[in-house]
């Protein structure tokens, strides 16, 4: 293998899945090479998803050999093994590790052992009987061993270590170290539903309230189990937590799992929050879109909002959200962009449901914006920016307003949108110069506020 995978986390905020089939690295030897599922709206039936998932798998390149930590989901295998095969050979895998058996880590499981059958299948001490019962496998021989907290795997110059993490959320899971690189493969824990092809959790945008919900809807049920979880996993040294879902939890790692003690009932002591010499500006982006005309005005406009140094966009899709966990984020933001089409003379229902829960909250001194994309007389982008004027914002901008379906130009005027409404919130010079790629941001999300 020669030179490195393009960082496909660099590509543009809601590039169509399967883009850029790049794997990313994460780490000395280590590559994601998981697979996106943005259009994901609700997830194993209970759980919805406003920003879709991702499938995070990874493969772990040692002096003799390579070792592959987790599947994805079965209809996104191929976006697996396209990133598997640009950083190994089949042959070269001595091991598969599955921290996790539900069918959304273990979907490519059956596919990668016909192709690499020389590998070592490791599983947790209690994962056999799921194995058998979800590969439907009776009549051939799965080869594979279990592993308990302490035990190893020598890859020459790497070591993975195992750590026992039973109902994290299954009966079976574990959660897999690599020591000599201080990176830990956790499964779903600190995991959340969050798709946004940057990866990194200092590049996407603010998953504080994905991060929240996943823990209250598949952890909190197991508050005992997160606990004895946490006394195995506090003590190592941690660069890098690697979950199955969501980003990539590179900058300040400890803060998360310091945030799953307090959500567990026993909080901590926490680090100090460095000092920000240029703190960051935050703009959400929140959009409904009917045929899809909407939603690329809306990507448009957190792509321009983007290019302008110093700011924080995040782009949220209202079909898969409620309002009350974006009022937080809307408290602690310094711009916010509504996007609805018009439909019988009117924004949608979500749009007004989110506005309507703003009442409780300050706003004054914020930046406001509304756009949207029409058939006929385009009546919701006005009556969306006098309800922000209503609720004390600032709207710099006159609406933007778009028939039907966009065309380029009228994207590249999205665009144009963005980074002037970026240049006008609080704090930022207007004559800031555009850039394709700021440098790497401070994270604004301090979980040791939200205690």
């Amino acid at each position: 293998m020669t030179g490195t995978p393009a960082d496909s986390s660099r590509a543009p905020i809601g590039a169509a899945p399967g883009a850029g089939l790049a794997p990313v690295p994460i780490a000395d030897g280590v590559h994601w090479i998981g697979a996106l599922d943005p259009q994901l709206r609700r997830f194993d039936l209970i759980l919805r998803t406003a920003n879709g998932t991702t499938y995070n798998a990874y493969a772990v390149r040692g002096s003799d050999g390579v070792a592959v930590v987790d599947t994805v989901k079965a209809e996104f295998a191929d976006d697996f093994f396209a990133r598997l095969e640009r950083v190994a050979r089949y042959d070269e895998i001595r091991v598969i590790v599955l921290n996790h058996l539900e069918p959304d880590h273990s979907g490519a499981l059956p596919t990668l052992m016909r192709r690499a059958p020389q590998a070592k299948l490791v599983i947790s001490k209690r994962a056999p009987a799921m194995l058998k019962a979800l590969l439907k496998t009776d009549d051939q021989e799965i080869r594979y061993e279990t592993a308990d907290t302490g035990d190893e795997i020598d890859l020459g110059d790497r070591r993975l270590r195992f750590l026992h993490t039973p109902f994290l959320h299954w009966p079976d899971t574990q959660c897999t170290y690599l020591v000599e690189q201080q990176v830990l493969f956790s499964g779903d824990v600190f995991g959340c539903h969050h798709c946004d092809r940057r990866l990194f959790n200092d590049r996407v945008g603010d998953f504080r309230f994905a991060f929240e919900y996943y823990y209250a809807h598949i952890m909190r049920p197991f508050k005992t189990h997160v606990l004895e979880a946490l006394r195995l996993i506090e003590p190592l040294p941690l660069q890098l937590i690697a979950p199955t879902h969501g980003p990539i939890l590179r900058e300040r790692p400890r803060r998360y799992v310091a945030r799953y003690r307090a959500l567990s009932g026993a909080d901590q002591a926490l680090e100090p929050v460095p000092a920000h010499s240029a703190p960051l500006r935050t703009l959400l982006v929140f959009y409904l879109s009917a045929y899809g005309s909407t939603a690329r005005m809306a990507e448009a406009i957190a792509a321009g909002a983007e290019g302008v140094p110093g700011i924080r966009v995040s782009l949220y899709d209202l079909e898969g959200g409620e309002p009350g966990p974006f009022v937080d984020l809307i408290e602690a933001a310094d711009g916010i962009a509504f996007g609805s089409p018009t439909v019988n003379g009117d924004a949608v229902k979500p749009v007004w449901d989110l506005l309507s829960s703003l009442a409780v909250v300050s706003l004054r001194g914020k930046v406001g914006a509304a756009f949207g994309s029409y058939g006929w007389s385009g009546e919701a982008v006005p009556m969306l920016e006098a309800r922000l004027r209503g609720l004390n914002l600032r709207v710099p901008l006159a609406g933007l307003r778009l028939k039907l379906i966009p065309t380029d130009a009228e994207l590249s005027d999205c665009r144009d949108f963005g980074r002037a409404l970026a240049q006008a919130l609080p704090g930022v010079s207007a004559g800031a110069p555009a850039s394709a790629e700021p440098d790497r941001p401070k994270p604004v999300i301090d979980f040791a506020d939200l205690s």
